[in-house]
C-alpha cells in the first residue's frame, strides 16, 4: 500500500492530483490524507483528516509513504522505517509563503531519501524507490537537526 500524506489541515493539489493520476495505473492500493485539497481523488481511498491513531497504522501498513517535505510527516515516516518520497511545497506554486521544505528536501536527499521536484517525475519515483529498511546516517544529528530547524522557525 501506498500512502500519501499532506501533513494536516493545509491541502496540497499539485501532489493529490498527481498522485491520483499515477493511482489510476497503479495495482497496489494508494490511500491518501488530502487535508482542504479541494480536488477529491477518484482513483484511490482518501480522507481529509485522518485520527492519531488511524494514521499509525497507515504509516505501518504502507510499503512506501509519499508526502509533503513537513518534518512531522518525515519523522512519522522514519519512525516506521518506511521509504520516503518527498514532493516538496513550493513558494512558486503559491503553497507556502518561503521555501522552508525545499530546504528540507534538501537536507533529506544529501541523505539518502527521494526527492521529486517536478512533479511529472513523480510516477517513476515511486515505481522506483528503494524498498528496503530505511537507514539514514546519523539518525539522532537527523532528528536533531529537524528540530533544531523547527524551532528557528517557530521564532
Amino acid at each position: 500500500m501506498i500512502f500519501v500524506t499532506v501533513g494536516g489541515m493545509r491541502g496540497f493539489e499539485r501532489l493529490v492530483c498527481q498522485m491520483d493520476l499515477i493511482a489510476g495505473e497503479l495495482e497496489e492500493q494508494v490511500v491518501m490524507q488530502i487535508g482542504s485539497t479541494d480536488y477529491e481523488p477518484r482513483n484511490c481511498d482518501y480522507s481529509r483528516f485522518i485520527p492519531r491513531d488511524d494514521m499509525k497504522k497507515l504509516y505501518a501498513d504502507a510499503r512506501v509513504v509519499v508526502c509533503h517535505a513537513g518534518t512531522g510527516s518525515i519523522l512519522a515516516a522514519l519512525e516506521h522505517n518506511k521509504p520516503l518520497v518527498l514532493v516538496p511545497r513550493l513558494r512558486k506554486h503559491g503553497e507556502v509563503f518561503d521555501d522552508h521544505q525545499l530546504e528540507i528536501a534538501r537536507e533529506m536527499e544529501s541523505r539518502g531519501i527521494t526527492v521529486v521536484y517536478d512533479i511529472s517525475n513523480l510516477q517513476s519515483a515511486v515505481e522506483n524507490v528503494d524498498i528496503g529498511p530505511v537507514e539514514i546516517k546519523g539518525e539522532t544529528t537527523l532528528v536533531h537537526m529537524l528540530k533544531e530547524y523547527l524551532d528557528q522557525l517557530e521564532k
